[in-house]
């Protein structure tokens, strides 16, 4: 059995907790400086609870001193302090960060580091960029990459079409942040919320935006060989228009704190809700032009026990397969290490990557 601990015992924290512990391989701790939080997590013998606060450099230490790994589920402004301790105290780092400027940290901390840092292990980034990649390795020659995910309400009821499914931080972040994105075989950087698109999957029409962070690292592995990249979110249409007027007409871009409470008070949070993954590759293999894809739904449902949402699933299975595939030897253990080196086979294999479907849809077909 592996010691691990988990930082942050919110939603996503709790259900990765929950799954590494059911799984019979790992003891984990799940660290929060809130105690009423750390109450909400479910009990389990082969997980504790721990009042840490991760701004307490030197409680943090002492909490991951002999562990095998450290696993981030908290916000992402506080992430690089967790992998700072961690590189120190000789201790793997995973975590869950959308943010491009945490990322970037964490990576130059990696240089000579004696254990594994391995940041945006859930879904976009994280996932998303391991079946990107593993598409991108059909073609000889690469035309375009188009990654596009979204975590939605089954059951929307409001204007903007939407529900609180994850982080609030982590979503306002998404919206407000610099995105970037390959054009003509380079790497730029756009403005968010822009080049609304629109398409429709399985008869449910959808639209989708530039947001920041779901690229990942991909972006900087595939820049001069592929002419277009980019990563939008996808919505329901007419959210991206209200969300516009409130961020610019408003200001709120500007006003984060007001945003956030104007979010966690009136948009309620579910539990129903569906994460959409589209991803297309447009190419040349053997001299015809080609395209790819990867659809799938994923859905909300019962994992280790627990009821979950699918954006729960979805992001804990991620990051606990990657953590899966790292104990077992099939990813680096030094260094920094980049979701497009995980082989998407290994992913859907492992028993938590299988929350996927370890049989997606593809379709192959000449453009």
């Amino acid at each position: 059995m592996k010691d691990i601990v988990v930082m942050g015992a919110g939603k996503i924290g709790g259900a990765i907790a929950s799954m590494l512990a059911a799984s019979g391989d790992y003891r984990v701790t799940i660290a929060d400086r809130n105690e009423a939080q750390l109450a909400t997590i479910t009990p389990h013998r082969a997980l504790s609870t721990a009042k840490v606060d991760i701004a307490d450099g030197a409680a943090l230490a002492t909490l991951l001193a002999g562990r095998y790994a450290v696993l981030s589920a908290a916000p992402f402004h506080l992430t690089r302090q967790v992998a700072e301790i961690a590189a120190r105290a000789g201790v793997h780092y995973l975590d869950l960060t959308e943010d491009v400027a945490t990322t970037r940290k964490v990576e130059a901390m990696a240089a000579g580091a004696a254990t594994a840092l391995i940041p945006q292990c859930g879904l976009a980034p994280g996932f998303i960029s391991i079946v990107a990649h593993d598409l991108t390795r059909h073609f000889d020659t690469l035309d375009s990459v188009r990654m596009r995910v979204g975590a939605l309400p089954q059951y929307p009821s409001n204007a903007l079409n939407y529900n609180l499914t994850w982080s609030t931080d982590g979503l306002i972040n998404e919206y407000i942040e610099p995105c970037e994105a390959i054009v003509e075989g380079r790497l730029v950087t756009m403005p968010a919320m822009e080049e609304r698109e629109e398409f429709s999957l399985d008869g449910v029409t959808y639209e989708a935006f530039n947001t920041s962070g779901g690229l990942g690292t991909l972006a900087k592995t595939l820049e001069g060989r592929v002419r277009t990249m980019n990563y939008r979110t996808i919505r329901y249409p007419g959210h991206q228009a209200i969300m516009k007027a409130l961020l610019n007409d408003l200001n709120l871009r500007n006003r984060r704190e007001v945003l956030k409470d104007l979010f966690e008070n009136a948009l309620p949070a579910t539990m129903q809700d569906v994460v959409v993954i589209f991803v297309t590759v447009c190419g040349w293999k053997d001299g015809r032009y080609l395209q790819e894809t990867y659809a799938r739904k994923v859905y909300a449902g019962t994992v280790a026990g627990e009821e979950m949402s699918a954006i729960q699933i979805t992001t804990a299975s991620g990051i606990c397969a990657i953590l899966d595939l790292l104990a077992s030897g099939k990813l680096r253990r030094q260094g920094f290490v980049r979701q497009e080196e995980v082989a998407l086979a290994d992913f859907l294999a492992n028993r938590f990557g299988r929350h996927y479907d370890p049989q997606p849809v593809r379709l192959a077909k000449a453009g």
